[in-house]
């Protein structure tokens, strides 16, 4: 006949400190069953029973418990941190946030209106702090072209401005505290990468018309500067990404191209291999090819442009 277990009994460990037990129960947990009765003479009045679990979050969810609880509460938390005014659509979620401003052209008053720019992943948006108010959005599927631009401040300082092109023809001036980064996050949206990725054996896209290496002068905060990396053209957009980067710093759709030129003078790939390429609304990017004569017409059968010797 197996022996009766005696009862446990508390017990006290001097060298456990409060520390200890935090540590367990948020490195593994604890799990109570408890069975109490509360009696008086004899008489039970009260009766317990719990069955508890004690951990940190991360056992919890690892062990499905309480997922539910997690997902609603983290998508409460990022809702009450966005503005009720910038009316987030049902399926909208913000990707960055940072200090900036929209340069207000039309109208009596023209200068540059200070607040908050948002991009989510489906628009763009600067909101003014108090009183709370859009000053401008746009979707993302307007947006044609992104690129920074040098402003010399009354002051005399440089800073880098956004120039943000849309469908309709026009052109906002956007100012952000990091603005290669924001540059950056728009490139990736307008090349599909914040979008939902390809399932596994689907095409990539469209076949390319080119596919190799170019020198791209790119503005930078100290004046512009030639970098070596990788171009793709298609029918739809030219995109040019350095080796050292994690996503194109160029993005350009060739219906924004107007003419293909021959540059003189020098580049990285030598006299003459420099390629000037003008947009409709006046921008131009300056490319450098080791054969840019090829590039000039795979660049004039992308579509509606010319290609000047």
């Amino acid at each position: 006949m197996a022996s009766e277990q005696p009862p446990m009994r508390p017990t006290r460990e001097p060298r456990v400190t409060l520390d200890d037990l935090v540590e367990v129960l948020l490195n593994k947990g604890a799990v109570l069953h408890l069975d109490l009765i509360v009696a008086v003479a004899d008489i039970p009045l009260i009766g317990v029973s719990v069955r508890a679990a004690i951990a940190g979050m991360e056992t919890m969810l690892e062990y499905g418990m309480m997922r539910n609880w997690d997902e609603a509460t983290r998508e409460w938390a990022e809702r009450s941190a966005v503005p009720r005014v910038l009316g987030l659509r049902e399926d909208e979620s913000v990707v960055r946030r940072m200090s900036g401003g929209h340069l207000l052209t039309g109208g009596v008053y023209h200068g540059w209106r200070p607040g908050t720019v948002y991009l989510t992943d489906q628009r763009l948006i600067v909101l003014r702090g108090e009183p709370r108010e859009v000053l401008w959005q746009t979707d993302l599927d307007a947006v044609r072209d992104v690129r920074l631009k040098p402003e010399e401040t009354v002051g005399g300082e440089e800073r880098l401005r956004l120039e943000v092109a849309l469908a309709d023809g026009r052109r906002e001036m956007l100012s952000a505290r990091e603005p290669e980064a924001l540059h950056d996050l728009l490139t990736r949206s307008l090349a599909g990468s914040l979008g939902p990725s390809l399932p596994p054996g689907a095409p990539e896209e469209e076949p390319p018309l080119a596919d190799g290496h170019l020198w791209y002068e790119e503005p930078r905060r100290s004046g512009p500067m030639w970098r070596g990396g990788r171009a793709r053209l298609t029918a739809d957009r030219l995109t040019w990404k350095s080796p050292v980067d994690g996503r194109p710093a160029l993005v350009l759709a060739t219906a924004e191209l107007a003419e293909v030129s021959r540059a003189p003078g020098y580049g990285p790939a030598g006299e003459g291999s420099v390629l000037l390429l003008r947009t409709v609304g006046g921008d131009e990017y300056r490319l450098s090819a080791d054969d840019p004569a090829a590039w000039a017409r795979r660049f004039e059968s992308a579509g509606r442009l010319t290609a000047p010797a």
